[in-house]
């Protein structure tokens, strides 16, 4: 996965529980915080990911005693399952008439990876002819994504929710809006992260099953992170926003599990950085 896209798989919009079949699920040990407030609120947040190659057993030891604390389960879409409902909100916004070219909108250095990109996904130039460059992104970043959505926490915490009340924090149609709102400057940014044939620096479902914040946190100041107007619409301001969400929630006497891509716990402007700032206790028990 593309250096930045996979820091943020949060953004990857693609439910099910978790699968035995022939093979147990991985044991992980992913990173986990509790919250704790002066009037003796409490919550937890635990960094998911939202592909993997095979289940894995992340409802385990330090997680699980925060998940039976817990009453309310705060994801980034409660919807995640209903594929049908995305796939009708992304078409409300990914296409405009007479753009240029997709070839044209990428930097000539990536015309050649584009190419390879839309042959690896067969598909051909004029299939995105109307299709916003951030859209393109997305597309073509989801044809290169390794790991299986199935096997995402964020989908097997969802399903694993019971009588536990459900709160999100965006929904699809809100987190496609924010890449539909972005400059036609940055969406192009995207686009040449998205066919780029740059490696990613780290394993980074790797580093999620060891709970290694610090390669995380890497991570995110590279890639499309690393452009200022990318970096704020795409992970700065949004963990400002969920952070105010998260703090209502612990401030009505809710103790929820707060369960969103990892990338948004790692570094300065992450969650945890954010909700202490707040005044709120932050501890890393996991």
């Amino acid at each position: 996965m593309k250096r930045g896209w996979a820091a943020l798989a949060a953004l990857s919009l693609a439910g099910g529980a978790l699968w035995y079949g022939l093979h147990r699920p991985e044991p992980v040990r992913p990173a986990l915080w509790q919250v704790e407030g002066p009037g003796g609120q409490k919550g937890w947040l635990l960094g998911t990911i939202h592909a993997l190659p095979r289940a894995a057993a992340w409802r385990e030891g330090p997680v699980a005693k925060a998940w039976d604390g817990a009453d309310t389960v705060i994801v980034e879409i409660a919807a995640l399952n209903d594929d049908a409902a995305t796939a009708r909100a992304f078409q409300a916004l990914a296409h405009t008439p007479g753009l240029p070219p997709l070839d044209a909108r990428v930097s000539p250095q990536n015309r050649a990876a584009l190419a390879r990109a839309l042959a690896a996904a067969h598909a051909k130039p004029g299939d995105f002819a109307d299709t916003e460059s951030w859209a393109a992104a997305l597309m073509l970043a989801h044809e290169a994504a390794t790991g299986n959505p199935a096997n995402g926490i964020d989908r097997a915490v969802l399903a694993e929710a019971g009588t536990k009340r459900v709160v999100e924090l965006e929904g699809a149609g809100a987190q496609l809006a924010i890449f539909d709102r972005l400059p036609e400057s940055a969406q192009r940014r995207l686009l040449d992260e998205a066919v780029s044939d740059a490696k990613p620096t780290a394993d980074l479902a790797t580093a999620w099953k060891k709970g290694d914040v610090a390669t995380l946190s890497q991570e995110t100041n590279r890639g499309i992170l690393a452009d200022p107007v990318l970096r704020e619409a795409l992970y700065a301001g949004r963990n400002r926003a969920w952070s105010a969400k998260i703090a209502q929630s612990l401030a009505s006497g809710a103790h929820p599990f707060v369960a969103v891509g990892a990338a948004h716990m790692a570094g300065p402007d992450a969650l945890p950085a954010m909700l202490a700032a707040q005044g709120y206790r932050v501890t890393r028990v996991q």
